[in-house]
């Protein structure tokens, strides 16, 4: 079991992630869900669930993950983040005041059992690493039943923990934010190293991993930085993470424009350069969203919105044109594979 805090003269030190924060008797991190009571921090949140929906796996992100399948999603409140364009600022930058009831792991884990199509849990809607000891208690009685656990996560968490999260953790979708220090201290009040160092940790576990970037008009939607992301992704993480480039619209405290759709297809062209599988989301339009073979470029998924048709592919996730694999993590629905 790792430790968590540590004291630091009359307060007690936060070692959850990269802030680091100091807590006096009684104080709150940034995160607002993390207290010293005295001798240790606890979790306000326990148990508190804000979001609470079966989704479709492939609304994570998670394209190659068990495409065509369900997966039941819960979140609470509050962020070790201050993201000025938070798409879900109403719980992300939400203190705990005035929520009493608590639903405890047996009744997530009975419910994802008894829901349709669905293959586990998935800790998403604000930011899972501060529900640390929520999220280990839930995913460790999942996996005990055969479900998998998925995060989608900011990625701005210190190396231990992490570690933790990735013994009990199937499948990440992580949040980078942008490709340059600046972005990051201006616009979320953290940094970037932490983030990068986060996706290496995950990449270099084995456990599935799957990239976001949320393209804000003016801030982050240069071809060249978006070339050096990509190029970096390649090179540190491997060219089969699949990369979701994600359309933004006006939200909290950012006016900006929604980013056009020719901004999102010029950054797809440029990230494709780079990576094999990439795809462009949160758009009226399909543009961007099917998967080919690397290797022979056939066709093997047509998706519309959440709706996927699986083509060309045997019953391990593999082209049947030449046999490259493109889903690693695979339940094939015979219904719905067509060849």
């Amino acid at each position: 079991m790792i430790t968590l805090c540590r004291k630091t003269g009359d307060k007690i030190e936060c070692r959850l992630c990269p802030h680091f924060c100091k807590l006096a008797a009684s104080k709150t991190g940034i995160c607002g869900a993390r207290k010293n009571i005295g001798e240790m921090i606890e979790l306000l949140t326990y148990g508190v669930i804000s979001g609470y929906a079966l989704d479709p796996i492939e609304k994570k992100p998670l394209y190659h993950f068990y495409p065509g399948t369900n997966i039941l999603s819960i979140g609470s409140y509050g962020c070790n983040m201050r993201c000025d364009f938070c798409q879900n600022y109403s719980i992300s930058q939400r203190t705990l005041a005035g929520f009493t009831t608590r639903t405890e792991p047996e009744k997530i884990i009975s419910n994802a059992l008894s829901a349709l199509n669905n293959i586990g849990i998935a800790f998403t809607y604000n930011e899972p690493v501060i529900w640390f000891e929520f999220i280990r208690d839930v995913a460790h009685k999942a996996k005990k039943n055969g479900l998998r656990t998925v995060m989608v996560s900011n990625g701005y968490v210190n190396k231990e923990p992490l570690d933790e999260i990735i013994s009990f953790t199937d499948a990440f979708n992580i949040d980078l934010k942008a490709f340059n220090n600046d972005f990051y201290r201006k616009l979320t009040g953290a940094d970037i190293e932490p983030v990068k160092n986060s996706l290496k940790q995950i990449a270099g576990s084995g456990k599935h991993l799957e990239i976001t970037t949320l393209i804000i008009p003016g801030q982050n939607d240069d071809e060249k930085e978006m070339a050096m992301e990509t190029e970096w992704i390649a090179g540190e993480l491997g060219k089969d993470v699949p990369f979701h480039l994600s359309r933004y619209f006006p939200m909290f405290r950012r006016e900006d424009p929604a980013t056009p759709h020719d901004t999102l297809m010029r950054l797809f062209d440029a990230a494709s350069k780079n990576l094999n599988y990439v795809y462009v989301g949160n758009m009226s339009s399909d543009s961007g969203q099917n998967t080919h073979c690397p290797k022979c470029g056939k066709e093997v998924t047509k998706r519309s919105g959440y709706n996927i048709r699986l083509l060309n592919l045997d019953r391990k996730g593999k082209c049947s044109g030449c046999g490259t694999p493109v889903y690693k993590h695979f339940t094939s629905f015979s219904s719905s594979i067509q060849n």
